[in-house]
């Protein structure tokens, strides 16, 4: 894929600026001047779906995410981002369902088993959780597990054993 030139990489700059300040609608006017050849460059895609994740419009991020997997079937963005907009949508079985059978697929990504071990404890899984956070902190450490655990409200149900799957 051919990489943005200016003027399209100055509107996804732009449009990256206005979501770091929390303004995901300026953000969205940004995006929106790139043409159309453009809009569907995987950078921009990303950048949609953030987004559209900023303003809650979770459906529209699974459909992005989708694009993104066809796009770029290797990279772990597009699968990582449609199953969490599927458990935004309250749609969790189907969010661990979808991701699952690629987490081999991308084994240096701590995110994927991370994610699963939160789908996980949502649905009541929790010595499934446990062995998909286990594979997390293999991966990513257990000092950013922890850190990302101790604000994350689906791994409540096992909030007190982060350090121990650790060991």
């Amino acid at each position: 894929m051919k990489p943005l030139t200016p003027p399209d990489t100055h509107y996804l700059a732009a449009a990256e600026g206005w979501l770091e300040l929390g303004n995901a609608a300026e953000a969205r006017v940004e995006l929106d001047h790139l043409p159309a050849a453009s809009q569907a460059h995987p950078w921009a895609l990303q950048m949609r779906w953030r987004i559209d994740a900023a303003a809650g419009s979770h459906e529209e991020c699974a459909r992005i995410a989708g694009k993104l997997i066809e796009i770029l079937p290797d990279e772990p963005f597009g699968w990582v981002h449609r199953s969490y907009s599927l458990h935004e949508l309250k749609r969790t079985r189907e969010a661990y369902d979808f991701l699952a059978p690629v987490a081999g697929k991308f084994p240096q990504d701590f995110v994927i088993p991370y994610n699963l071990g939160c789908y996980c404890c949502q649905l009541g899984w929790l010595d499934e959780a446990r062995k998909w956070l286990k594979q997390a902190i293999a991966i990513g450490g257990l000092p950013r597990i922890r850190q990302m655990a101790a604000d994350d409200p689906d791994l409540r149900p096992l909030a007190s054993e982060i350090d121990q799957l650790g060991q």
